[in-house]
């Protein structure tokens, strides 16, 4: 491959394929990393400074030095802030600590380590040779060199084979970045539920405090009953209840977004970030179509049917000969002349003609060929969920706003009037009470699951930010087996 590329931001963004669905995370400078052996692809962001290969063996990609230990000032600094923290914040601190990011980029280095390593020629010999040494004037001393010359382009197709594994590794190491930010912003809509919920339950313990020392100065009047007061403290007991399980949620929310940053030392803050407001005209099948064609995850199926073929074609030439050239010069002393020698050789593949590799290489390409089927399968697969889980959520967040919540906040204003006049009894307003609470929690939390549908949509549908990384950087197998034709 030709032309050097800059190294650009570790962000995920990428053009989402909802309307109005954007991930507002670091700008990233799109990178174009042709293939080989396919057309070229154009992945957003990459995390070297290109594939360029200068065809001589050596690569000229230039990736940053991981350090697992590091940390940055922006973490510092998020962490002791007490003016609030921003879904963005929280996923660039990810995208800079995660370990599996960084796992995977040392991947990329190891890739682009063997795609060097593969197209580097052999070692010349250099050595003397004597003759005759116990014959006293007979003697013949030759210094000589051999050199194996790889024939039928081998060294250039191991390139291009590794090549393809370094374009996989990018593109999985992009499919990384994803599922870091999509995981964050998922539990950072969900902490901030849990926020809101705590508001509105403190809000509403007001409430229902001002009720139970009503009920008590109703029966102190002899116009209430002990059982109302009863009922009350029943009905506010359970509300604290609520209230620490809504703050154990909301702590390990934070707990898990600490992992996930790998940033244990994180303490939970406000969060200043509201909900988003997406469009509600979602059409699914080009949604879909858009997914598959743009995912990195997709991508990297392709790079390795890539990679799959041009193995193959390299295993096809693998028994073709290489040259063994030997040159000698020298004297002999019997004759008191110079000498020289050429020696050329080259093994005959009469019974090894790589017949086993060539068979096993057509069975990865054809499981290569399946396995990007099921990955596109599968983006389909998790993609029905997420829109059941969107529309369902929008529907909810859309009754709730407009009809559910005014209708029980009214209903429960009207309530508190007509029992405090005596006209209501007293299990009709538990009951009032009861809808509005639950009916302001429910609310939130659809917004919560609106917001996460959005977000997984905006993340091609990826997740699992700490599942174990699978290492398919290759192996610089190939060069051995170029000099190794017996």
């Amino acid at each position: 491959m030709d032309g050097n590329r800059q190294a650009s931001s570790h962000s995920p963004s990428r053009n989402s394929p909802v309307k109005n669905f954007s991930l507002n995370t670091a700008s990233s400078n799109p990178a174009t990393i042709k293939s080989e052996s396919s057309p070229a692809l154009k992945p957003t962001v990459v995390a070297a400074s290109g594939l360029s290969d200068t065809g001589s063996g050596t690569s000229n990609v230039v990736f940053a030095t991981v350090d697992p230990n590091a940390t940055t000032e922006f973490q510092g600094a998020l962490i002791a802030s007490s003016g609030g923290t921003t879904v963005d914040e929280l996923v660039n601190l990810a995208l800079a600590n995660n370990p599996a990011i960084k796992e995977l980029a040392a991947t990329t280095q190891k890739a682009a380590g063997y795609r060097t390593q593969v197209g580097l020629y052999a070692n010349p010999i250099v050595g003397y040779q004597g003759q005759q040494l116990a014959d006293r004037g007979t003697d013949q001393h030759l210094m000589f060199a051999e050199q194996e010359f790889a024939t039928a382009n081998k060294m250039q197709l191991n390139r291009r084979v590794q090549n393809e594994a370094l374009r996989a590794q990018l593109q999985e190491l992009e499919a990384q970045k994803l599922r870091v930010a999509t995981d964050i912003q998922t539990l950072y809509y969900q902490a901030l539920a849990y926020q809101k919920q705590l508001t509105l339950i403190k809000e509403f313990q007001g409430l229902m405090n001002k009720g139970y020392e009503l009920a008590q100065l109703r029966l102190k009047a002899s116009e209430g009953s002990k059982i109302d007061v009863l009922q009350t403290k029943v009905q506010r007991s359970e509300i604290d209840l609520v209230y620490r399980q809504t703050q154990a949620r909301y702590d390990a929310a934070w707990r898990e977004i600490a992992a996930i940053t790998g940033v244990q030392a994180m303490s939970p803050t406000t969060l200043v970030s509201d909900f988003p407001v997406p469009a509600n005209d979602m059409r699914w099948d080009d949604i879909a179509a858009t997914l598959v064609s743009a995912s990195p995850e997709f991508a990297a199926a392709q790079a390795r049917i890539s990679q799959a073929r041009a193995e193959l074609e390299r295993h096809g030439v693998q028994a073709i000969p290489n040259l063994t050239v030997q040159f000698g010069a020298g004297t002999d002393s019997g004759t008191n002349s110079g000498m020289m020698n050429l020696q050329v050789g080259a093994p005959i593949p009469v019974f090894n003609k790589n017949q086993g590799n060539i068979a096993a290489a057509r069975a990865e390409y054809s499981r290569t060929l399946m396995e990007s089927q099921r990955i596109e399968n599968a983006i389909r697969a998790r993609l029905a969920i997420v829109s059941r889980d969107f529309e369902s959520s929008m529907e909810a967040v859309t009754a709730y706003g407009t009809d559910i919540l005014p209708s029980a906040q009214e209903a429960l204003a009207l309530a508190e009037t007509a029992y405090k006049s005596g006209e209501m009894d007293f299990i009709q307003l538990l009951v009032a009470r009861r809808t509005y609470f639950e009916s302001n929690l429910q609310y939130v939390n659809s917004q919560s699951q609106l917001a996460a549908a959005k977000a997984k949509v905006d993340g091609f549908v990826l997740s699992g930010s700490l599942d174990a990384v699978i290492d398919r950087s290759g192996s610089d197998s190939l060069r051995s087996l170029t000099f190794s034709q017996q």
